[in-house]
C-alpha cells in the first residue's frame, strides 16, 4: 500500500477472514453439542412432567391415567379443569413436540370401567444427532429409561 492511502490490503482482509473461520470451526460444534444436551435435558423433564401430571390426574379424577396428552392440557377459553382438560401440563407439551423431541403417549387397554391403568411414553429426537441423540421411555411405573441407539423400551436401563 502506498504511503498516505487509507484502507486494508487484500492480505490483511484474508488474514482476518481466516481467523474468523478458525474461531467458527471451534465454536460451532461446541454450540451444537450444548444445544443437544439442553434438548435432552428438556426431554427428560417433559417425561417427568407428564408422569407427574398422570399421577395427579389419576388421583384427582379417580379414572386411571389420561387417555391422551390432550386430557392433561388446560381447558380452552380458560374454563375450569375437567377430566378431559385437566390443566396439568402446558399446551406445548400436550402437542407432543417440544425442544427437538417428539413425545408419543399411548394409553394401554381400558379396564372393565373404561379407564386406563397403564400407558407408555416415548421421547424421541425429531432429527437424530441434530436435536438429540438419546431416546427416552417411561410408563405407569414412572421410571424413565434411556437408549442411545434406538427407541427406548421397558427393558432399557433406567436413567441415572
Amino acid at each position: 500500500m502506498k504511503r498516505g492511502e487509507k484502507g486494508f490490503s487484500l492480505i490483511e482482509l484474508l488474514l482476518v477472514v481466516a481467523i474468523i473461520l478458525i474461531i467458527a470451526a471451534i465454536a460451532v460444534p461446541r454450540y451444537l453439542r450444548a444445544r443437544i444436551a439442553a434438548n435432552q435435558a428438556s426431554a427428560v423433564e417433559s417425561v417427568r412432567a407428564i408422569n407427574e401430571a398422570n399421577i395427579t390426574y389419576s388421583s384427582d379424577y379417580g379414572q386411571g391415567f389420561a387417555g391422551t396428552l390432550l386430557n392433561l392440557e388446560p381447558p380452552s377459553g380458560g374454563g375450569q379443569p375437567t377430566f378431559s382438560a385437566a390443566d396439568l401440563i402446558d399446551n406445548v407439551l400436550a402437542s407432543g413436540e417440544k425442544s427437538g423431541y417428539t413425545l408419543t403417549y399411548s394409553p394401554g387397554s381400558p379396564d372393565s370401567s373404561g379407564f386406563y391403568q397403564d400407558y407408555t411414553l416415548n421421547a424421541n429426537p425429531s432429527r437424530l444427532n441434530i436435536t438429540g441423540n438419546s431416546y427416552y421411555y417411561s410408563d405407569q411405573t414412572f421410571i424413565i429409561r434411556t437408549n442411545a441407539t434406538q427407541t427406548a423400551t421397558s427393558v432399557d436401563a433406567p436413567l441415572q
